[in-house]
């Protein structure tokens, strides 16, 4: 790539996950088009019940509405008052979310059942059965990366969880509850071939990937170490591009990218974090009592110790590739 002597493409080995790279871009294409398609509700994973550790629900941080040092802060207390938002829902009778349906251990379609699972849909699951008394009481739209804020302003969705990252910029469009998980960016390569070390200086030259809209974006654009960025409208199509040899990297959240290398052994992780990930549930700015209602569910969710929810979805679809975590994030809250 760039004024480099191509290298010596390595040739890959049977397709894992999704099917091989024509299913992969079938699915790729289908989140493009396919923002408004209800999709089924899914099992929830090996039955939620766990917590976090000691004391970290009485975190909180105290700022002024103009700062945005801690944007992972919540602007809403916990709270289980039904306002507008919350009885909006209950009248329709179905939560209506936007996911992902093509992010391997988070939101995917699971091949063997047809339904929609991973970490993100067990979250989703529990806050339908606190607002409205059933997990399987939900309307799943899958929506692409660079589309999950329009959606909301438009009031297509009640709420998007979509492994989204809280920071200072989207906070002007939406409203995000406490963070429920922590991610970082981080470059996926393949195990050979490659003389990328990490996010440094050996991208010059290289063509990195990444999704339109997403917070690897914006880093790239602050700092590409001389690559040439390609964007995509969902991570997985980054993958599919990296297996077909037409980028050397995808720039995604760790937390993704370790989804994506256990579909396809034959890429990994390399380099450190180079920024920090928080993830939020995302709502519309007025419906602040949805908000603080999810905000309670978060508290219940990360409830527990070793044995809350929280931990026991991190233990079904994530110890196995992210093994560090010890436990979810400490809620915080602007005042």
């Amino acid at each position: 790539m760039g004024e480099d002597t191509p290298r010596t493409r390595r040739t890959r080995r049977s397709w894992r996950g999704w099917g091989g790279v024509a299913g992969m871009a079938a699915a790729c294409a289908l989140v493009v088009t396919a923002v408004a398609v209800p999709l089924r509700g899914a099992g929830a994973a090996d039955g939620a019940r766990s917590a976090t550790p000691e004391g970290v629900l009485s975190a909180k941080y105290a700022s002024t509405e103009d700062t945005c040092d801690h944007p992972e802060a919540s602007g809403q207390r916990p709270s289980t008052v039904d306002g507008d938002a919350v009885r909006r829902i209950k009248e329709h009778g179905k939560l209506i979310v936007g996911v992902d349906q093509n992010s391997y251990l988070w939101g995917f379609r699971d091949p063997a059942t047809g339904q929609i699972a991973g970490f993100d849909i067990d979250l989703v699951r529990a806050i339908a059965k606190d607002i409205l008394g059933d997990p399987d009481k939900v309307q799943y739209l899958t929506v692409p990366t660079d589309q999950r804020i329009p959606m909301i302003k438009a009031g297509k969705v009640d709420m998007v969880v979509r492994t989204m990252t809280i920071n200072c910029s989207r906070l002007k469009d939406v409203a995000f509850s406490t963070a429920y998980f922590e991610a970082g960016q981080q470059l996926l390569v393949p195990l050979q071939g490659t003389t990328i070390t990490g996010f440094d200086n050996s991208l010059n030259g290289r063509t990195v990937c990444t999704a339109k809209g997403s917070t690897g974006e914006t880093k790239l654009k602050e700092e590409s170490h001389g690559a040439k960025v390609v964007l995509v409208p969902n991570q997985l199509d980054c993958l599919v591009r990296l297996q077909l040899n037409l980028v050397d990297a995808v720039f995604t959240d760790n937390a993704l990218a370790a989804g994506q290398a256990a579909q396809d052994p034959s890429v990994h992780l390399i380099g450190q974090k180079v920024t920090t990930e928080p993830y939020g549930v995302a709502m519309n700015l007025k419906d602040t009592d949805l908000v603080a209602r999810v905000n309670k569910v978060l508290e219940d969710y990360r409830g527990g110790g070793v044995n809350s929810p929280w931990m026991q979805a991190y233990r079904h679809w994530l110890a196995a590739k992210l093994p560090d975590v010890t436990g979810p994030p400490a809620p915080l809250y602007k005042n």
